[in-house]
């Protein structure tokens, strides 16, 4: 009886979050509706910016801690969908509406997970966090709260993965890349062609592989992606500047992907950012029994999430499919959110039993 009230709570809070605009940088109202959950049940929270965050009942700081996390806000619905992206529409077994299945079904069901063991005595500490910007991998999002909220063991990130458990994420790298030759005019000859320059080092990004390879995410990928150059046809061009995007696997650090190129490549490289690092969890770790247990499937993730912001051991596993994220008439199944809210009770029951019998 529980669990099923669980679920009608947990579909009624996604049909609010719906039905409230909630864009990167723009999430207090669906920040207002997830405070509202918790002050209703007389759980307390705290809130800073557009992230919500709670603690189980029983905290306590000796214990190890569990952070349950899925974001709230969204992309901006495209061009495509053929109704009210704002209205929650149910659909032969279907929950249509923008953010319904990217992460709206993942976090309201960890919520109600979080819900179930909120009064319990548990061997960890949970720790409910609905953060915001993700979709940007913003600053007042996740990465703002690490000096905020207590370090954990584990965090369980919210999204839309079929209940398979990634156990590891790519990170990205982009980079603007800046060849330098000398100006001259193109009749006679003359200057440096930059242009060329930046030639000879896309040929060698065409074919780059990088050394090591990763168990889960295969090989990391670097692309040319956007390249500028010259202002007058007359004119050899002294500055060519372009730009790479690098899918890094957790067999790189940001750093030591970078390093890498910079071997290889003459052109002048600046990384616009070292933020968004890949993860893996760290072999022996528990969660890894617990999908062994579980007989989850485990995989690794070539998409961006939260965890890619998050310094502590974490896997991303949610209801949904990464596949409808972003399109048009996103939707997720009902029976979908069931089982995410069965699946993360399991979980977190298994951990708890693996923890007790250690």
């Amino acid at each position: 009886m529980e669990i099923e009230q669980q679920y009608l709570d947990a579909v009624q809070l996604l049909k609010k979050l719906i039905s409230t605009p909630s864009f990167s940088r723009e999430e207090d109202n669906t920040a207002e509706i997830i405070s509202s959950f918790f002050e209703e049940r007389g759980i307390p929270f705290e809130r800073s910016g557009n992230n919500i965050w709670a603690f189980s009942k029983n905290y306590d700081p000796t214990l190890p801690s569990i952070w349950l996390n899925s974001h709230h806000d969204t992309v901006k619905p495209n061009a495509g969908y053929t109704f009210d992206p704002f209205t929650p529409v149910e659909i032969e077994g279907k929950l249509h509406g923008l953010g319904s299945n990217d992460a709206g079904g993942p976090l309201v069901c960890l919520i109600a997970a979080f819900c179930h063991f909120y009064n319990q005595n548990l061997p960890f500490n949970l720790i409910m966090i609905a953060s915001a910007e993700e979709e940007i991998s913003g600053s007042n999002g996740i990465a703002s709260l690490i000096q905020q909220i207590p370090a954990c063991d584990l965090a369980i990130v919210g999204e839309p993965t079929l209940m398979d458990l990634a156990v590891a994420e790519k990170g990205l790298l982009v980079i603007d890349a800046k060849s330098y030759g000398k100006a001259g005019h193109a009749a006679r000859e003359e200057g440096v062609n930059a242009l060329y320059l930046a030639l000879d080092d896309l040929v060698k990004i065409r074919d780059f592989k990088f050394k090591r390879e990763s168990e889960f995410l295969g090989k990391t990928k670097v692309s040319a992606t956007v390249i500028q150059a010259g202002k007058q046809h007359n004119v050899v061009p002294d500055v060519c500047d372009f730009t790479l995007d690098v899918r890094v696997t957790d067999a790189y650090s940001l750093e030591e992907a970078l390093a890498e190129l910079k071997s290889s490549l003459s052109s002048e490289l600046t990384p616009r950012s070292m933020r968004l690092q890949s993860s893996h969890v760290p072999k022996g770790h528990l969660i890894l029994q617990v999908a062994k247990e579980l007989k989850l499937k485990t995989y690794g993730s070539p998409t961006l999430s939260d965890q890619a912001l998050i310094p502590y051991p974490s896997v991303k596993i949610g209801p949904g499919d990464s596949a409808r994220s972003h399109t048009a008439d996103e939707f997720i199944y009902l029976n979908e959110i069931q089982k995410g809210i069965s699946g993360y009770i399991q979980l977190l029951e298994t951990y708890k039993k693996l923890i007790k019998s250690a």
